[in-house]
């Protein structure tokens, strides 16, 4: 039986693996830091995949290739526990490249969109064993111009501005119905 991952090391593997997928962009590298049989979700989508072969061949095909140039991550927060690590963080990007593993069969807008992201990632021995990725699939829809929030409740990019800045308003989608103090 191995040992559990001190929280330096979960941290220092995850911030690995995120080099490797954003930075190095070597799918057989970034896969070699999980387990066999990890697991990668991208909730909203259903994308991802299961086990190495599968795991090489979507950050190797779909993830790496189709990230944009100007993609940026900015963390916000970060919470460790036993075999756990949660980040919260603003994912922004230009919409210039079809990103089939986030916005499936959707062409280009060259829309920047930046979007608050939630991964919870669980460790197995000294491996990365399964991430859940949760976004607001309708705020980026919003952003590259798919959905209106005119007709529906959603929010574009000012959810991002909330996430970052809680000092800002709330209920500002409920109108005259917000009864506040």
């Amino acid at each position: 039986m191995t040992t559990p991952l001190t929280e330096a090391e979960m941290i220092r593997l995850w911030e690995l693996h995120t080099q490797l997928e954003f930075t190095t962009k070597d799918a057989q590298a970034t896969v070699a830091t999980m387990t066999p049989d990890n697991a990668v979700n991208h909730v909203p989508v259903m994308t991802g995949g299961r086990g190495q072969a599968e795991m090489i061949a979507f950050y190797g095909q779909h993830f790496i290739p189709k990230m944009p140039a100007d993609t940026a991550l900015r963390l916000l927060a970060r919470t460790v526990g036993s075999n756990r690590l949660i980040d919260e963080f603003v994912f922004a990007f230009t919409h210039d490249l079809e990103m089939d593993w986030m916005l499936p069969g959707v062409a280009p807008t060259h829309r920047k969109v930046e979007i608050p992201m939630v991964v919870v990632v669980q460790f197995e021995g000294d491996k990365i064993a399964g991430e859940r990725i949760y976004w607001d699939q309708a705020s980026v829809l919003v952003q590259i111009g798919l959905l209106d929030p005119a007709l529906l409740p959603v929010t574009g990019a000012s959810q991002t501005h909330k996430f970052e800045n809680p000092q800002l308003p709330s209920n500002t989608l409920m109108g005259p119905a917000w009864q506040g103090p």
